[in-house]
C-alpha cells in the first residue's frame, strides 16, 4: 500500500505522481478471470499502455513496487516510445525459494490470524487480491515464471532499489537486472524490507529524486 507516499514524491519531485491500483486491488473492479501463469507480462504488456492512453499521457517515469515493478519492467521492454524511465523497487524476476516460503508463510498467516481483516481495510475484494496472489505463486507450475530476457529489452534509463532485508528476494533479483539492461542504477537499502518506500522513506524520496533530475547518468 502507497498511503501518503505518492503525495510526497510529487512535492520531492515536482512531478505529477498518479497512482492507481490494477484491477483485483484497492478499490478498482475484481478481476474478470483467474491469475495466469503469464499476468504480469499481460499487465505489462496491455494493461499499462491502456491506462496511460486513458488518462493522455503519452510518456511517463514508471514507478512499481513488488509485482508492479516487473510489471512496469515488461511495459518498458514492450512499448519503449511510453516509457521515459524506470523505478523499480523490489522487482521480481524469477522465482526463489526465499519467496515461495514467505509467501507460504503469508498464507499461514491469512489462515491464522487477523491478516485478511487488516487487508480488508485496503481492498474491496481482499479475498481475491490475496488468494489470486498468493495460489499462482505457490502454484508448482509457477516455479519457472521468469522474465529477465525483458530486461535487456529495456532502453530507458532505470533505477532498481531493494531492501537488503527483503523477506521475498534476494539481491540476485537486484543482479540479474543489472546485467542484462545498459542502463541501471542499483540502491540496495540496509535495514530495509520489501517495502522500502515505507521502511525507509526519506532514503528512497531522494534516491528517486536524485534519480529523476538526471536519469542519463545511469550506467
Amino acid at each position: 500500500m502507497w498511503k501518503a507516499f505518492p503525495a510526497r514524491l510529487a512535492a520531492r519531485t515536482g512531478r505529477r505522481v498518479v497512482a492507481y491500483s490494477r484491477r483485483g486491488y484497492g478499490r478498482s473492479a475484481p478481476r474478470a478471470e483467474p491469475y495466469a501463469h503469464a499476468y504480469m507480462q499481460r499487465e505489462g504488456e496491455a494493461v499499462v499502455p491502456a491506462v496511460l492512453a486513458e488518462l493522455g499521457i503519452a510518456r511517463a517515469v514508471l514507478f512499481g513496487h513488488s509485482d508492479g515493478a516487473s510489471i512496469a519492467l515488461v511495459a518498458a521492454a514492450e512499448h519503449p516510445m511510453l516509457v521515459e524511465a524506470l523505478v523499480l523497487e523490489a522487482p521480481h524476476v524469477f522465482v526463489e525459494d526465499l519467496s515461495v516460503r514467505s509467501i507460504a508463510a503469508a498464507r499461514a498467516a491469512w489462515e491464522e490470524t487477523d491478516l485478511r481483516a487488516r487487508l480488508g481495510r485496503y481492498h474491496d475484494d481482499v479475498d481475491g487480491a490475496f488468494r489470486g496472489w498468493n495460489e499462482i505463486w505457490l502454484s508448482p507450475a509457477f516455479r519457472d515464471w521468469n522474465i529477465e530476457a525483458y530486461a535487456a529489452r529495456v532502453r530507458a534509463p532505470m533505477l532498481v532499489i531493494q531492501g537488503e532485508a527483503d523477506e521475498y528476494g534476494t539481491r540476485a533479483q537486484v543482479e540479474s537486472i543489472a546485467v542484462r539492461a545498459p542502463r541501471v542504477r542499483t540502491c540496495m537499502l540496509a535495514g530495509a524490507g520489501h517495502s522500502p518506500h515505507r521502511d525507509d522513506e526519506g532514503a528512497v524520496l531522494e534516491r528517486v529524486a536524485a534519480f529523476l533530475d538526471a536519469p542519463n547518468d545511469a550506467a
